[in-house]
């Protein structure tokens, strides 16, 4: 898991880049298409296509719909933010997901879950700022809907996990991602640099890399132990924005970010000790 949010975080580094020479919907497609052969490849070497033929077509329909606002808001974001700036709201969406899996999966979620999600939510407003000499920037905004649309893939997620392979499952939300935003941005289309070529091919790799070791980590533990580790991608903000670009956070990102995983971990936490005893939720 260490190892594949490492990854995530060169991808995330190199969309940066990107962002700032091509608009944000063109580089979601890029990073589809660079990204897309890394999951098709495997299945026709093993001889394995038929596992990308869907049984849910609508709901991968949907979480690629949701994918393009999950990729493009934080193309945006990381755009006009820095990438700690990003990743400190973007890591909201499990307090989210907590959140929206009561009025859409009518799950039970007791009054102390419900304290650390507003507590996650005040560490939130603290990193957007909205006063009237500060207002809230809009790419703090698009990272916080990068962070719902991906909430609610996640639980759309919950719906095909016992129907799909994790293969089909990428294939289909990854492609229906990159079909829909090249559709969006062909009229605008501005032509990809000589020198960006080995960029796009590097970001495909970093993200292939990213995705097995996710896939892998999740297969070998519980989401419980895994999960947490994830907010690492805070850290590797941090370094690359004073390795990249010279940039240190904020006292106010580092408090709020610090509240938000702060209050994620809880969350998981308690999940996982709820899991291990065999409890319904109830606190």
């Amino acid at each position: 898991m260490l190892a594949g949010v490492a990854a995530f975080a060169g991808m995330d580094t190199l969309l940066k880049v990107f962002s700032q020479h091509y608009p944000p919907v063109e580089v979601a497609t890029l990073r589809g298409v660079a990204s897309l052969p890394f999951l098709v490849l495997p299945s026709l070497i093993t001889g394995r296509v038929r596992a990308l033929i869907p049984e849910r077509f609508s709901m991968h329909l949907l979480r690629g719909a949701l994918m393009i606002g999950v990729v493009g808001g934080f193309i945006y974001a990381v755009r006009v933010l820095s990438l700690a700036d990003a990743y400190s709201i973007f890591l909201a969406a499990p307090l989210i997901v907590t959140a929206l899996s009561v009025p859409l999966l009518r799950e039970s979620v007791g009054w102390r879950n419900w304290a650390v999600i507003v507590l996650g939510l005040i560490g939130v407003l603290a990193m957007l700022r909205p006063s009237a000499s500060s207002l809230i920037t809009w790419g703090a905004l698009a990272a916080l809907f990068s962070a719902t649309c991906y909430a609610l893939s996640t639980i759309a997620l919950r719906a095909l996990a016992h129907k799909e392979a994790t293969t089909t499952v990428a294939f289909w939300t990854l492609g229906i991602m990159t079909l829909c935003t090249a559709l969006i941005c062909v009229p605008a289309w501005v032509p990809l640099r000589n020198e960006d070529w080995p960029l796009l091919g590097a970001m495909g790799v970093f993200g292939a890399i990213g995705q097995y070791l996710f896939t892998e980590a999740f297969r070998a533990a519980p989401p419980a132990v895994i999960a947490p580790f994830e907010y690492t991608a805070l850290l590797w903000g941090v370094a690359i924005d004073w390795t990249v670009w010279g940039v240190s956070p904020s006292a106010r990102v580092l408090l709020g970010g610090g509240v938000v995983i702060a209050s994620g971990l809880y969350l998981i936490w308690h999940e996982g000790s709820r899991q291990a005893a065999g409890d319904a939720p109830h606190t």
